[in-house]
């Protein structure tokens, strides 16, 4: 099976960019397709997008043009869920959960701290403990595979300037590299969860965002934000993790796994 995740970052000006679509139905061709950021209400998503997919979900946030979740799958999930059962966190469509027979999909845009860390100590106290809480309880009932946009770079090899980024004594941290927001990302570790790019390529320097200013991309000057990770239980069923850094159309690039389920 193979699962393809994308942060579009607009899916409405996204599929009208060379190549996106042709991307994911011929060159890829994903049995599950996951895509955050769609900053679309269901209703404004062109319904001939992706027939080939015909099981579609949408989780749009409350407030028009922004965030927001979906999944394009070729497999009727046995059920689906939308958010992560907060009242507090589940305005923002960030989450959405498609149980299948082998193992629970859960597509997530994480919060980003924003520019001057406003909001760091939500997706720290509180989304970041409040979404592990909710992978664990699927967990129980079986593995979990967990596709988006983490909004984080966990560890120095996963963005270009680590020490112009990293938090010290001067300097609170650049979103997405705080000492807080990657102690979110390694307690997903700890909880039992598989990075699974860093399982099969270690020491690969790869990235998948990167900032539209000053020719970040062309100087390949980016951060791996984008993951895919899977219950320990899936470990040995992981035969390939991908980043797909040629592919344009998003500040973000798609990722993806197969798995042999």
């Amino acid at each position: 099976m193979k699962i393809i995740s994308w942060n579009v970052n607009g899916i409405r000006a996204w599929q009208q960019k060379e190549g996106t679509l042709d991307f994911i139905t011929h060159e890829e061709d994903p049995d599950i397709f996951c895509v955050q950021e769609t900053k679309a209400q269901p209703e404004q998503i062109d319904p001939e997008l992706f027939i080939e997919f015909p099981y579609r979900y949408f989780n749009s946030a409350e407030k028009k043009g922004y965030s927001g979740t979906a999944v394009f799958s070729k497999i009727e999930p046995l059920s689906v869920n939308y958010g992560i059962k907060n009242k507090d966190y589940d305005s923002e469509g960030r989450v959405i959960t498609a149980e299948f027979e082998k193992f629970f999909l859960v597509n997530v845009y994480t919060p980003n701290a924003k520019p001057d860390l406003a909001r760091l100590d939500y997706r720290h106290s509180d989304w970041d403990r409040e979404f592990l809480k909710h992978l664990k309880k699927l967990e129980k009932k079986k593995p979990v595979v967990v596709c988006g946009d983490l909004n984080v770079a966990h560890n120095d090899i996963d963005i270009a300037r680590p020490d112009a980024n990293r938090t010290t004594e001067k300097n609170p941290g650049s979103p997405g590299f705080t000492d807080k927001e990657r102690e979110g990302f390694t307690n997903l570790i700890n909880a039992g969860f598989i990075d699974t790019f860093r399982l099969l390529s270690p020491d690969k320097v790869q990235y998948s965002w990167w900032s539209y200013r000053a020719g970040a991309r062309a100087r390949n000057v980016g951060w791996r934000i984008d993951y895919v990770l899977t219950s320990k239980k899936l470990e040995k069923k992981i035969s390939d993790a991908v980043i797909y850094d040629q592919v344009h159309g998003s500040d973000h690039c798609p990722v993806g796994i197969d798995l042999d389920v």
